[in-house]
């Protein structure tokens, strides 16, 4: 089916408590993975291309265009969304291959600068009816994330979504990015108040390193949207290892990176089941 924007799945996860799957893609492995697994469950999955990922293919066009033919072809309902972008530049070229949503990360600006520029990017989006994300908080490295400094204040996350108009909100509330060991620690007493704060969906990101309970937890407290990149690059790379390991003579990627796929969609599936995805 067509690509759907995350509105309405938005609203429904957030009203009913219950979360609104993201997942990365870097391989076009990942995005039939997470086509397969939408299929096998009926839930709706955002499939996530972030700026890092536009770095390493060295342009955004050809993984876009192919997850779009992935999504095109299933029969379940997955949103386009850019990740993680800070380049304007790209956020438009996203906008205008059909990106259905779009992260515009200025949290790195002084606080006015990120208003102004996430209003702008709102705008813009807006009128060719996509969504956009934006982040308050630094959700950082593993060290820096964990300070009480850097957590997101629930005042100033419903001033900044009054003035930018967005349409969901990254919080930094303990989580933390590329954590190998599902270890952190989230203030689900903030996540409560930014869910009181702010009247649109609160974002998850760096949800790889949450345990499993917790990440139910979270969502029952108030989050929404949970991204997961590094979990399933983890489930990739090991089903790789081990078939690469028993086949020690095999040289089609087919069959390594086949098997890699087949692990993705089976912890795909898992992780649905622990989000009460939508």
């Amino acid at each position: 089916m067509p690509l759907v924007t995350p509105h309405d799945a938005l609203r429904r996860a957030r009203r009913e408590r219950r979360g609104l799957a993201a997942f990365n893609v870097i391989q076009l492995e990942h995005a039939e993975a997470y086509a397969a697994a939408a299929e096998a469950t009926g839930c709706t999955i955002v499939l996530q291309i972030s700026q890092n990922a536009v770095r390493y293919r060295g342009a955004l066009a050809p993984l876009a265009k192919a997850v779009t033919a992935v999504a095109e072809a299933s029969s379940a309902p997955l949103v386009l969304h850019l990740d993680h972008a800070d380049d304007r530049v790209l956020v438009r070229e996203a906008l205008e291959l059909g990106f259905t949503s779009v992260m515009f990360d200025a949290s790195a600006l002084p606080y006015a600068d990120n208003v102004a520029s996430t209003a702008e990017v709102v705008a813009e989006a807006h009128a060719v009816g996509a969504a956009v994300e934006a982040e308050l908080g630094e959700i950082g490295g593993k060290d820096g994330v964990h300070a009480p400094g850097v957590r997101t204040d629930p005042k100033e996350a419903a001033e900044f979504v009054r003035d930018t108009g967005v349409d969901s909100l990254a919080v930094a509330v303990g989580s933390s990015h590329a954590m190998l060991e599902r270890t952190a620690v989230l203030d689900l007493d903030l996540i409560g108040e930014l869910r009181k704060a702010v009247d649109v969906p609160l974002v998850l990101h760096g949800s790889s390193g949450v345990p499993d309970a917790t990440l139910t937890a979270a969502i029952r407290a108030g989050m929404t949207k949970i991204n997961i990149a590094t979990h399933l690059n983890h489930a990739l790379t090991d089903a790789v290892r081990n078939y690469l390991a028993e086949h020690p003579t095999v040289v089609d990627p087919r069959k390594y990176l086949g098997a890699g796929r087949a692990a993705m969609t089976e912890e795909v599936i898992r992780l649905l089941g622990v989000l009460d995805a939508v």
